[in-house]
């Protein structure tokens, strides 16, 4: 616990949107933060200093994609996560949860845990709450996570329930197996679906295990953003003020904003990625999608207001001719660009809490063409 702490900054007297400091093994981050998603210890076409130079604070790698290939024990060999991609800021690890559960049809779900056939090459493989964290422990990121029963959107309440119990058991078990490590924070994971009442009752029953941090799963898994800022509006006055908050799987602009106003500290999402491997960009003014004939003699940059090296240097033609020609420097400039243009929303998303305006802020966020570019 020495190695963790986190502390409030200030609470926004508009809004009760907070700013904090987090402190890990590997460094600081201030939140809210939002954290670029290395799924195979990679953020997706880019370098760790271009990852540095958009603002990136901290990462995520992917415990089920990690463990297929190279294997925790390569990684471990190597000297963690941290020697083996070259990133000293720092790293949390999913349980792998989603991953095995997203493999409905592959997988077996009992009390002890998940057998799953990989997606690699169909051998068979199984996670328990013990494996699953003493994989992440080989992998050595500082945060890890709970392994947990993530439940599908249309799930019903009886079978939520379930899993909601199954959760804090395994969350009993992958506790016992971290206890002692001071090296690496395990966050538990509430769960519950999409009914208030179980999710109330997950956060109680998971807050004993909390030491400093918690996260929020099974959320963003094709349900309406209403229905998301529901569950989290129910959580809200209940979730721990003393450590860090963390919405699983969300990245959009919008939910970034509405997870921010609803107490949310931690977020993630492969979507900037994603969408760049599409010729998509989130900018200022609004998503454009690059590729389309429209931008084939715009000169401009992808967005005016963004000082990052792709549109410091490249008019939307060149990105767009590179993206149709099939190019990998475009996907990188518009992941680089997408990343940097996300994290600058963090930030000033965080100058607003500390200038005690954040209601003024969102409100006025809400109007605009950023907050609509992925949809509500």
């Amino acid at each position: 616990m020495k190695s963790f702490n986190y502390k409030i900054l200030h609470t926004c007297r508009q809004s009760g949107a907070r700013t904090g400091e987090f402190i890990t093994p590997h460094g600081k981050l201030l939140t809210p933060v939002f954290m670029p998603v290395g799924t195979a210890a990679s953020v997706k076409s880019l370098a760790p200093y271009e990852l540095t130079e958009a603002g990136a604070e901290i990462i995520l790698a992917n415990t089920y994609h990690l463990y297929l290939r190279p294997s925790h024990a390569v990684v471990q060999q190597a000297g963690g996560l941290h020697t083996f991609m070259n990133w000293q800021k720092p790293i949390l690890t999913d349980s792998g949860g989603f991953q095995v559960f997203s493999l409905s049809k592959l997988n077996k779900i009992t009390d002890n845990g998940v057998t799953f056939s990989s997606h690699i090459d169909g051998s068979r493989h199984t996670f328990t709450p013990e494996s699953a964290t003493q994989i992440q422990q080989a992998l050595g990121a500082d945060i890890i996570m709970a392994f947990d029963e993530c439940t599908a959107a249309d799930a019903g309440e009886k079978y939520a329930q379930r899993a909601l119990h199954r959760t804090v058991e395994w969350l009993q078990r992958c506790k016992e197996t971290n206890a002692g490590n001071a090296n690496q924070m395990l966050f538990p994971i509430i769960q519950g679906n999409m009914y208030k009442n179980l999710r109330l009752l997950s956060l109680e029953k998971s807050l004993p295990f909390a030491e400093c941090g918690i996260a929020i799963g099974g959320l963003s898994v094709g349900e309406p953003k209403t229905v998301m800022y529901e569950m989290l509006d129910a959580l809200s006055a209940a979730l721990p003020a003393d450590m860090p908050r963390y919405l699983m799987g969300v990245g959009s602009p919008d939910c970034l904003a509405e997870g921010v106003l609803r107490g949310i500290d931690m977020f993630d999402c492969v979507l900037p990625t994603r969408i760049a491997r599409n010729g998509t960009a989130f900018t200022s003014q609004g998503k454009i999608v690059v590729r389309n004939a429209q931008y084939k003699q715009d000169f401009t940059p992808l967005d005016p207001q963004c000082g990052c090296y792709a549109c410091a240097n490249y008019s939307k033609a060149y990105v767009r001719h590179l993206i149709n020609c099939g190019e990998i420097l475009g996907i990188r400039l518009i992941s680089l660009h997408n990343l940097t243009y996300i994290l600058s929303l963090m930030r000033r998303i965080r100058e607003a809490i500390l200038a005690d305006r954040y209601t003024d802020f969102i409100t006025a966020f809400r109007d605009s063409a950023e907050y609509k570019q992925t949809g509500n």
